[in-house]
C-alpha cells in the first residue's frame, strides 16, 4: 500500500510540475508588435470574406435561387 501511495505522490508531483514549466516557458513567449499586427490583418480578412458570403447568401434569396452549397 505504501508502495502505491509513493507511485501516486510521484506522479502528482510530476504533473505539477509539467503544468508550473509549460506556464513558466509561455510567459516568456509575449507576443510582439508584429504578432498582433498579424492578428489584426487576419480579422480583417477573415471579417471581409464573411461580408462577402453574406452579402452574396443575401442576393441569391432575394432572387429566389437556391444556393449550390
Amino acid at each position: 500500500m505504501t508502495l502505491v501511495m509513493v507511485f501516486i505522490v510521484v506522479f502528482v508531483v510530476l504533473l505539477v510540475a509539467a503544468f508550473v514549466f509549460v506556464g513558466w516557458r509561455d510567459r516568456k513567449r509575449l507576443s510582439s508588435a508584429e504578432d498582433s499586427a498579424a492578428a489584426r490583418d487576419a480579422a480583417a480578412v477573415q471579417e471581409r470574406h464573411a461580408a462577402e458570403r453574406h452579402g452574396a447568401q443575401g442576393e441569391v434569396w432575394r432572387r429566389g435561387q437556391i444556393p449550390n452549397s
